[in-house]
């Protein structure tokens, strides 16, 4: 059987048109907005947000990996 990557997936998603990609990664941000707007004001380029059982990881104003509660993040990798 072929192994299906996240990668290959997500872009399954996107492109097939089954998933508006932009559309979610809007409303992940916006979710996001009131951490963000905190770690800015307290000049933080590097913080971990905590919601609904998830860790969403940002690094310089990216979102770069999302953990779930059970999950740490390796020191120096973004997941």
């Amino acid at each position: 059987m072929i192994r299906v990557t996240d990668h290959a997936l997500v872009r399954f998603l996107e492109r097939s048109g089954a998933l508006d990609v932009e559309r979610l990664r809007a409303m992940i941000s916006g979710s996001l907005e009131r951490g963000r707007k905190i770690a800015e004001r307290a000049g933080i380029a590097e913080y971990t947000i905590s919601a609904d059982g998830l860790k969403y990881i940002v690094e310089d104003g990216e979102l770069v990996t999302v953990l779930d509660s059970s999950m740490r993040q390796k020191p120096g990798a973004s997941g």
